[in-house]
């Protein structure tokens, strides 16, 4: 019994392992049934919208069965067809080459440095050619050239010499970081002035050695405002002689004095001259770098023999931006905003701010040596991350008038900087 049944044991077993290959094949071969496809039931009885948290409702009805109002799409913003060709945006490394081309290439190409800030006060980066808007003479032109990159910088620095004693006191242990705020490919020029401008150095390497000793030689004690006195043994003399005063005897009021019009000191402030003076230094320099002045002023004017329209005449002419750094009365707030307006028949109090204005440059207020020498890092930081456009003018190219420039930006509380315009001259002829 016991070999009888091992030998039907192994005779099933090897017919099964004979099977088993065609078994699996007829398994592999027998196509597998899809599952049935989801058929769901459309929700006929709700034909309303679903709100989470309050369930459905019926169309046009809410789940208290009153009226329900179905929020509107807002329209979608049409695309500004105007710029049919886009601007050209070449690589960083490539951007001055590519300005400088365009500028000699042609003749009727017109380049806007631009600034962009917050309602903060912080420059605004990020912007491309579609978010801005060009303006020459109430018409819009189309953007030809855009670039982030910096340009290198031709600055012709200028201090006001005619500042009080105590303010011109900080500002001399400020210029310390005049040079600190420039990068070794920019350039600088050092002028003064108190009664006339006076070129201290021409344009030299911001990090050359002859900077800081030229800056040390134009520190200056200032000058404080005199007192009218016109009256008593201390007025002036009304009779000279040889230079010197004659006896007060023989003069009107006798040793009392007592003459019957009263003399006030005039204070000069030849800031028109100043700025000439380096815009005349900066019209030499090659139009492929950027041109500022740069003052450091009270914004005081009077004694000038150039007037603010020929002196702006002249910037707008050659491209040249003004920047500055408030300091002494026209810094403090309040006093500060009132000394922008002006009464007739008497010295203009700020005309700094209205040659930075024009120019497209950016002002700051400092009140003590930390906030100016902050100005200068400020200023050369606005200076470098400034947006060039470019646009071909539709204007002719002889055409010497004045040519009025707008900027605009689609974005919402946002301050644009530039040049209010320009004039064309000869020597963009080449």
């Amino acid at each position: 019994m016991r070999i009888g049944f091992s030998a039907t044991a192994a005779t099933l077993l090897g017919s099964t392992l004979l099977l088993a290959p065609v078994l699996n094949a007829q398994q592999q071969s027998a196509p597998v049934p899809d599952a049935p496809a989801p058929q769901p039931t459309p929700l006929t009885e709700y034909s309303g919208p679903i709100t989470p948290g309050i369930g459905a409702a019926s169309k046009g009805t809410s789940s208290s069965g009153e009226a329900s109002q179905t929020p509107t799409q807002a329209p979608p913003s049409q695309p500004d067809t105007f710029q049919q060709k886009p601007a050209e945006v070449p690589p960083a490394a490539e951007a001055y080459d590519r300005s400088t081309t365009l500028i000699r290439s042609y003749t009727n190409f017109v380049e806007i440095p631009v600034t962009v800030k917050d309602s903060k006060g912080n420059l605004v980066a990020g912007l491309h050619p579609e978010d801005f808007r060009l303006f020459e003479n109430d018409q819009r032109v189309p953007i030809a050239f855009f670039t982030t990159s910096s340009f290198p910088l031709s600055m012709a620095f200028v201090i006001d010499q005619s500042l009080t004693s105590d303010v011109m006191a900080k500002v001399n242990q400020s210029l310390g970081a005049v040079q600190g705020a420039l990068a070794p490919f920019d350039e600088i020029a050092i002028f003064s002035y108190n009664n006339g401008p006076q070129e201290r150095t021409g344009f030299t390497g911001a990090h050359s050695a002859r900077v800081p000793a030229v800056l040390a030689f134009t520190k200056a004690t200032g000058r404080d405002m005199q007192v009218p006195v016109n009256s008593g043994p201390l007025a002036g003399c009304n009779i000279h002689y040889n230079g010197s005063c004659e006896d007060p005897v023989l003069q009107p009021g006798g040793s009392t004095g007592g003459g019957p019009f009263i003399t006030i000191p005039k204070e000069i402030h030849t800031l028109n001259d100043a700025i000439l003076a380096a815009a005349k230094e900066l019209a030499s320099r090659p139009k492929e770098r950027r041109r500022i002045i740069y003052v450091v002023s009270d914004g005081k004017e009077y004694g000038s023999k150039a007037s603010f329209k020929d002196v702006l005449h002249f910037l707008q002419q050659n491209q040249i931006i003004v920047y500055g750094t408030l300091v002494g009365d026209s810094a403090r707030w309040g006093q500060g905003y009132l000394s922008r307006f002006h009464l007739p028949f008497t010295m203009y109090d700020n005309r700094l701010t209205s040659y930075v204005n024009q120019t497209g440059g950016v002002l700051y207020s400092a009140n003590n040596i930390n906030g100016i020498e902050q100005s200068y890092a400020k200023i050369a930081e606005t200076a470098r991350a400034q947006y060039t456009l470019g646009y071909y003018s539709h204007l002719p190219t002889l055409d010497s008038r004045f040519r009025k420039i707008e900027v605009r930006v689609d974005r919402p509380n946002v301050e644009v900087t530039a040049k209010r315009g320009y004039y064309p001259t000869a020597e963009d002829l080449h």
